[in-house]
């Protein structure tokens, strides 16, 4: 059978409210007390009630976390950072993946404001109005983490995705490459799709290249969609001479498929792409890619949560975080070649 606070306290010889104090950390009970009230808990197994102590104190410890797709290495990692963070301050993690459907998304969000969680943190999807609204009838915080809303109503916690993608071009650029090939993610995802897109054609525009249309492949971040679209550049009557891909996923892919068609990454192609996954330095040739911060934007999304549970002053509702160049061995200079 359960044992419950009343069963604790009969065994203890205090009453109900002694254990309750005691199991709340509450610094009001001497320490016989407490070490009597300890050692029947022990004795009998006493598990305190989360949820009936949440209904108590109006508080959980819980926060919900919605992630796009739990399979994508990305998104372990920035879990991770939030993890860490959370058990430093003492809150647990409910983790719900919800596939990459918008509906999913918004069904989740309402369930776990359903189950009372101090607060969300919604992971990496594209923000849309729906979302928004969703978020709006809150009553609790919610911080967006490796995205964005288009109004910048949310607080979150991002990279500057449209810059990160200059600058993966602007290295194939600064390498004398001027047919400069884009895997993109979809478009309709403004804050990591449409963004980096509009970081690729600013990078060509900054260095006078005319953008070409018949150079931009529309995917779907993953590394299937990367295979797609660079046999469809392979079989151009007037090849790319480097490829930017939105994620490096999608850039295995495409390393792959050039590899498959007996031609060589650098020597015949350069492939730059953003994230910095593990697989990236894995990869043969290692992969040149913009790193995003994936610990840290989960690390640093759960202290702004933190913070806005706690009521605490915060200056910065939107952070973002700094992004790095990592130059490995999928770009070479084009006179290279010759």
């Amino acid at each position: 059978m359960t044992v419950t606070i009343y069963d604790v306290a009969r065994e203890a010889g205090v009453s109900m409210a002694t254990v309750s104090r005691v199991v709340n950390n509450n610094p009001n009970v001497k320490p016989q007390t407490r070490k009597k009230v300890y050692e029947a808990i022990e004795r009998l197994g006493y598990r305190p009630n989360a949820v009936a102590r949440g209904l108590a104190s109006k508080k959980t410890t819980t926060v919900g976390v919605v992630i796009p797709d739990i399979s994508n290495s990305i998104f372990a990692e920035i879990a991770r950072g939030i993890e860490d963070i959370a058990n430093m301050y003492h809150y647990n993690i409910i983790l719900c993946n919800a596939d990459k459907k918008k509906e999913k998304e918004i069904r989740v969000i309402n369930t776990l404001l359903e189950k009372q969680v101090d607060g969300l943190l919604f992971m990496g999807g594209t923000v849309t109005e729906e979302h928004v609204q969703a978020f709006q009838t809150s009553s609790v915080p919610i911080v967006l983490c490796a995205t964005s809303d288009e109004n910048g109503v949310i607080p979150s916690v991002d990279i500057d995705h449209e810059a990160a993608a200059f600058d993966a071009v602007n290295t194939l650029i600064r390498h004398g490459h001027r047919e400069i090939a884009m895997i993109s993610g979809t478009l309709q995802d403004p804050a990591n799709g449409y963004a980096r897109f509009q970081g690729y054609k600013k990078a060509l525009e900054s260095a006078g290249i005319p953008y070409q249309e018949d150079l931009v492949r529309i995917g779907n971040y993953r590394y299937e969609s990367g295979v797609e679209a660079m046999k469809y550049f392979l079989g151009l009557k007037k090849r790319p001479t480097a490829v930017f891909s939105a994620t490096d996923e999608m850039a295995i892919g495409a390393i792959h498929s050039i590899q498959d068609e007996g031609l060589k990454v650098p020597d015949d192609f350069s492939v730059i792409s953003v994230d910095n996954i593990r697989m990236a330095s894995m990869v043969r040739p290692q992969l040149t890619t913009v790193a995003q911060p994936m610990y840290d934007l989960g690390a640093v999304a759960m202290r702004l949560l933190t913070k806005l549970m706690k009521k605490e002053n915060v200056e910065n509702p939107r952070v973002i975080l700094p992004h790095e160049t990592i130059l490995r061995l999928s770009v070479n200079h084009l006179e290279d070649k010759n």
